[in-house]
């Protein structure tokens, strides 16, 4: 029978039998359910007692081979990658580390053999491996003292030359790991680093510490916020200009409702002076979405955070000014539409990230939005597009009332319309959201669709730049969702490998969801 929790005489008794398991190799769940005793509690152990939060407390591991197997460059906008990647020393068992897939796409793409890669936020040492293993020089920090000791046993290995047959006499470099402050890298000169690559925390979600005082993983949004200010402003000084600066951050939840961390995270560094060359959606595969979670997902009406953000920033190579979408369209107006009829769908989708056949993505999304904020009640999706801007006030005065679901379309965001005057379409977004907001019942629902467009070698993150503007108190940010098809992994994949100056496919798009309060 199991020893549950309060059979223990002592709490260090509890984590001793713990830890016994951890080393057993035993998984959380079994722990859990042996002991009485959360996820949460099994992490805090395992911090407290070895200084770094890991799952595996046997991290040795035999090299079988020292790259991934059919290895091609990301081309597009949406990343996914089912197997994390355990070539050379990687492997999963740090918390929240990010695939090795990531900083391999990020360094073949944006530097050179030799060039300087930097990461501040170290951990168990993911990108410093990929760039030894890539012939790149690395200094990679952490706060942690144990996080550098478990990255020097990661990089602690000889590559074979005989594995890279094609190659030749490939030259690479052993990474120079260091315990310091991402907020404080004075001992880095100016402008000396070549490609930051990056996994900072999260704010309070994962601990990877027992250092509250030092561990950014400990702080509230607010005060992660203005910590990261420092960790940009210091990133600027010392990468190159003309270079890239890419970090992998998610959303966090509060109350049912998405915070948008990504984003917020995203405004501090475009503040410290860099430009945004892409934003990619990096897609998480763990999401459960059947059984338990689906009913869960349903019944709350909440979506299963399945996706992350890959901003890809750049320092300007030259004083830039202020860039603004090239004007084309002469005016826009909101007209009525129907949603499309059928199919009908056996399930609801029940994370963040929605993938459908190409061929039936309008009607695959029109459902899911409809079925899950509307039901049967009264709802409505207006389309922003070509016309003229004066029906835009009779338009919306001849609306009833009390919808339980209002949708924004905006189809003057396609391929044929991607000279949208940014700021013209910002301001007619908030003067629709302003005369409709009333006409949505409480509780109901607002759907924004909305996506990102290029100009001029910079990325305009229009979903980004309307959650910036929507202030009103009435309407509470519930979900962003990413909108992409199932044909966009397959035709990346085929697309043969871009030259570094290339620019990635947009191939998502956005429904912003807020309900009226």
């Amino acid at each position: 029978m199991p020893k549950k929790r309060e059979s223990f005489k002592t709490e260090i008794e509890l984590q001793q039998a713990v830890l016994r398991e951890k080393a057993r190799g035993t998984p959380d769940v079994e722990i859990g359910e042996k002991f009485g005793v959360s996820y949460k509690y099994i992490e805090k152990v395992i911090t407290q007692v070895k200084g770094i939060n890991v799952s595996n407390l046997n991290v040795k591991k035999r090299i079988k081979y020292l790259e991934p197997k059919n290895f091609k460059l990301e081309t597009a906008s949406v990343w996914s990658f089912r197997q994390r990647g355990d070539w050379a020393t990687h492997s999963g068992e740090y918390r929240g580390n990010f695939s090795p897939y990531i900083p391999r796409n990020i360094i073949l793409r944006y530097s050179r053999p030799g060039d300087l890669v930097l990461d501040m936020f170290c951990g168990a040492g993911t990108t410093a491996i990929e760039a030894k293993l890539l012939g790149r020089r690395c200094i990679a920090a952490d706060i942690n003292e144990k996080a550098i000791e478990l990255a020097k046993q990661k990089v602690n290995f000889d590559i074979n030359l005989l594995l890279f047959p094609d190659e030749g006499q490939k030259k690479y470099f052993e990474p120079e790991l260091l315990v310091k402050d991402a907020r404080d890298l004075s001992w880095l000169p100016d402008e000396s680093v070549d490609l930051i690559c990056s996994h900072p925390p999260y704010a309070n979600i994962i601990q990877y510490t027992n250092n509250r005082e030092l561990d950014l993983s400990f702080l509230d949004l607010d005060e992660f916020l203005t910590e990261m200010k420092k960790v940009a402003k210091e990133s600027f000084r010392v990468l190159k200009p003309g270079r890239q600066c890419a970090l992998l951050i998610g959303d966090t939840r509060k109350c049912k409702h998405v915070v948008p961390l990504g984003f917020k995270l995203i405004n501090i560094y475009l503040e410290a002076g860099f430009y945004l060359r892409e934003l990619i959606i990096k897609r998480q595969h763990n999401c459960k979405t059947t059984g338990f979670w689906y009913k869960k997902s349903v019944e709350n009406n909440f979506l299963l955070l399945a996706h992350e953000y890959l901003p890809v920033f750049e320092k300007p190579a030259k004083i830039r000014g202020a860039t603004k979408v090239k004007e084309q369209l002469s005016s826009l107006a909101v007209e009525k539409k129907r949603v499309p009829p059928g199919p009908e769908l056996p399930t609801l989708e029940t994370t963040t990230v929605w993938i459908f056949p190409e061929k039936e993505r309008d009607r695959f999304l029109a459902r899911n939005i409809v079925d899950r904020y509307a039901g049967d009640d009264q709802f409505l999706c207006l389309e922003i597009s070509l016309g003229d801007k004066k029906t835009l006030k009779g338009a919306v005065s001849k609306l009833q009332d009390n919808y339980r679901l209002i949708w924004l379309k905006s189809s003057a965001l396609s391929d044929d319309y991607l000279q949208v005057n940014q700021d013209d379409y910002l301001r007619l977004i908030l003067e629709v959201i302003n005369d409709l907001k009333n006409k949505i019942k409480s509780g109901g629902y607002l759907a924004i669709d909305t996506r990102d467009i290029r100009f001029n070698g910079q990325l305009i993150p229009l979903a980004k730049l309307i959650v910036d503007m929507i202030e009103d108190r009435e309407l509470w940010l519930k979900e962003i969702v990413v909108v992409t098809t199932n044909g966009t992994f397959a035709e990346s994949a085929e697309m043969a490998n871009p030259a570094p100056d290339d620019y990635l496919k947009i191939v998502h798009s956005y429904v912003l969801v807020y309900e009226r309060r």
